[in-house]
C-alpha cells in the first residue's frame, strides 16, 4: 500500500515546498520534517494571510494531522517555543498534535554567535548561511560534542556538557553566562516537555498500522552538503537519502517522491547561478514574483528554468511527479528561456551535473525558448483555464524533463492550485 510519500525541493530552496506539503497533508496522519533548523522557511497561506513556518511542519494548519520533528534536525527551542505561540494566536493548537525527537540536536544561542562570526572569517568568503546557528550545531553534532533534546531532560550532566561543548568555540571571545543559560532552557523545556518522544518508535508504528505519512524536505537538492554546489550548502541532506537518517524510517517503507520546482529559478545567498537574469529584469522580476527569503527577507537571485539541475535532482531523489510553483509569475514576459544543456566556453558538453562550483560557475546555459503570454493566470485552477501558451511551456517542460506534473499552482492561496491526478 502506497502509505507514504516525500516531497523535496529539486533546487537552491524556496520551490514552494510549504504550500505543496498544505495540500497533500489535507489527506496525510502525521506530516515529518527530517533534517535542518530555523533556517528553512516555509510560507503557508492561511485563511488569506501568510504565516511563515521555521521548525514545524507545514501540516501543522490540518487539524487531522499529526506533525513531528525529527531526529535529523537541529532545535532553537527559543524559536520553536515562539512558533508554537504564534501559532495558537491564530487559533491552531499543536497540543497533542506535534511530537519532537528526544535525538534532535539543539540550537544553543552561543552558536547563533558563532555562526555570525565565522561567517566574517571564512577562507571562501561568505557561504550566504541565514546566522541562525544551524552549521555550528551540525558541526557539533558530528564532532560528538553536540547536546540532544534527551540530555535537557536528565540535567544532572548537562553544566558539564554545555562547557566541554564551549571548549571547541575557537570564534568565542565573550564570556559566556552558562548559568543564566541553563536557567532560561529549563524553563523552556518545562513548557515544551510534552512534545518531546521517541519518534522513530512513533513513525514506523504509524507506518505499520497503514497511517498516511508525509516527510517535508527543508532548502532544497542543490542545497544538500554533499549533492548540492559545495560549499555554498546548507549543513544537512534535504535529499530524500535524509529521510532515513533523520526520522530512522528505512527506505523500503518510502513508497513516492514529489519534487518541487518554480516554473524558473531562485536561489538565495551566494554561489553559482547558470541561468541568472541580467540585472535590469532581474529586479524587476524580483519586485513583480516578491522573491525575498521568508527566514531572512533577503533578495532571491532568480533565473531560467534549469532543466539541468532539475534531472539531476530528480535522479538522486528518485522523482516519480513534479509540482511545478509560481507560473503565474511568468505572465507578460514576451519569450521565456528554458536552460536544456551546459557547455563549456569552448563549446562541449558537460555530460553530468557538474561537482565543483567553480566549474558549475563558468558554464554556457543552451537555452531552448517558448512564447509567453500576456493574460494574468493568478488564480485558475483548471489547466484548460490556461492560455494555450502556457500549457505549450508546462507541456514543453514535461517533455524536457521527461517526468509528469500533478500539481500547478498559480498563486499563494490553496484554491489558486491545478491538481492533475490523485496523489494518495
Amino acid at each position: 500500500m502506497m502509505n507514504t510519500l516525500a516531497v523535496v525541493g529539486l533546487l537552491w530552496g524556496d520551490e514552494g515546498k510549504g504550500k505543496v506539503v498544505d495540500l497533500i497533508s489535507k489527506k496525510a496522519d502525521v506530516v515529518v520534517r527530517y533534517q535542518g533548523g530555523t533556517n528553512a522557511g516555509h510560507t503557508v497561506y492561511y485563511k488569506g494571510k501568510p504565516l511563515p513556518l521555521h521548525l514545524i511542519p507545514s501540516g501543522i494548519f490540518n487539524k487531522k494531522s499529526k506533525c513531528v520533528i525529527g531526529n535529523g534536525c537541529v532545535i532553537d527551542l527559543r524559536s520553536l517555543y515562539e512558533e508554537i505561540l504564534n501559532l495558537k494566536k491564530e487559533g491552531i493548537d499543536v497540543k497533542g498534535r506535534l511530537f519532537i525527537s528526544k535525538r534532535a540536536h539543539v540550537t544553543f544561542p552561543y552558536h547563533i554567535e558563532e555562526d555570525k562570526k565565522t561567517e566574517k572569517i571564512k577562507g571562501l568568503g561568505k557561504l550566504g548561511t541565514t546566522s541562525r546557528g544551524v552549521g555550528p550545531t551540525y558541526t557539533d553534532k558530528y564532532a560528538r560534542t553536540g547536546i540532544r533534546i534527551a540530555d535537557l531532560l536528565y540535567p544532572e550532566g548537562l553544566e558539564a556538557l554545555v562547557e566541554n561543548n564551549l571548549k571547541t568555540k575557537k570564534v568565542m571571545d565573550d564570556e559566556i553566562n552558562i548559568p543564566s543559560i541553563l536557567e532560561e532552557y529549563r524553563t523552556i523545556v518545562s513548557e515544551l516537555r510534552e512534545y518531546f518522544t521517541d519518534t522513530v518508535f512513533f513513525l514506523n508504528n504509524e507506518i505499520d498500522k497503514g497511517k498516511r505519512v508525509l516527510f517535508e524536505g527543508a532548502q532544497g537538492c542543490l542545497l544538500d552538503i554533499d549533492f548540492g554546489t559545495y560549499p555554498y550548502v546548507t549543513s544537512s541532506n534535504p535529499t530524500v537519502g535524509g529521510i532515513c537518517t533523520g526520522t530512522g524510517v528505512p527506505s523500503s517503507k518510502i513508497k513516492r517522491v514529489i519534487g518541487v520546482a518554480k516554473a524558473y529559478s531562485t536561489r538565495v545567498g551566494v554561489g553559482p547561478f547558470p541561468t541568472e537574469f541580467d540585472k535590469g529584469f532581474q529586479e524587476q522580476f524580483r519586485e513583480n514574483a516578491h522573491e525575498f527569503g521568508a527566514t531572512t527577507g533577503r533578495p532571491r537571485s532568480c533565473g531560467w528554468f534549469d532543466a539541468v539541475g532539475i534531472r539531476y535532482a530528480c535522479m538522486v531523489n528518485g522523482v516519480s511527479s513534479i509540482a511545478i510553483t509560481k507560473i503565474d509569475c511568468l505572465s507578460g514576459i514576451e519569450t521565456i528561456k528554458v536552460c536544456i544543456d551546459y557547455k563549456t566556453k569552448e563549446g562541449k558538453q558537460i555530460q553530468s551535473f557538474p561537482s565543483y562550483s567553480n566549474e558549475l560557475s563558468k558554464v554556457v546555459p543552451t537555452y531552448e525558448e517558448f512564447k509567453g503570454w500576456e493574460e494574468d493566470i493568478r488564480g485558475i485552477n483548471k489547466i484548460e483555464d490556461l492560455p494555450s501558451e502556457a500549457r505549450d511551456y508546462l507541456k514543453g517542460l514535461e517533455e524536457i524533463l521527461n517526468v509528469d506534473f500533478v500539481i500547478i499552482s498559480t498563486g499563494p492561496d490553496r484554491d489558486a492550485t491545478i491538481v492533475k491526478e490523485k496523489i494518495w
